[in-house]
C-alpha cells in the first residue's frame, strides 16, 4: 500500500463500537488513545476487532482544540 500521508502511528485496537451507520475505532499509542469514528461498511470490510495492530494514518490541514 503507498500512500501520501506522513503521520502514520503503530497502535492496537481497545475497543469498537458500532450501529448501523457509523463505528467508533479506539487505538491506543502509548500512553495514548486515539479515537476514530469511520463508516460501519468500513469497519466490516477491514474486519476491525479489539487486539488488532493498525496504523493510524493522520492527514488533514488542521487540527484545532480551543478550551477557556
Amino acid at each position: 500500500m503507498k500512500t501520501s500521508a506522513r503521520n502514520m502511528i503503530d497502535g492496537k485496537i481497545v475497543k469498537v463500537e458500532t450501529d448501523k451507520i457509523m463505528a467508533l475505532v479506539k487505538v491506543e499509542i502509548k500512553p495514548s488513545v486515539i479515537t476514530s469514528v469511520i463508516t460501519k461498511e468500513s469497519a466490516d470490510d477491514l474486519q476491525l476487532k479489539v487486539g488488532d495492530q493498525v496504523k493510524v494514518m493522520v492527514k488533514s490541514t488542521s487540527v484545532m482544540l480551543v478550551k477557556e
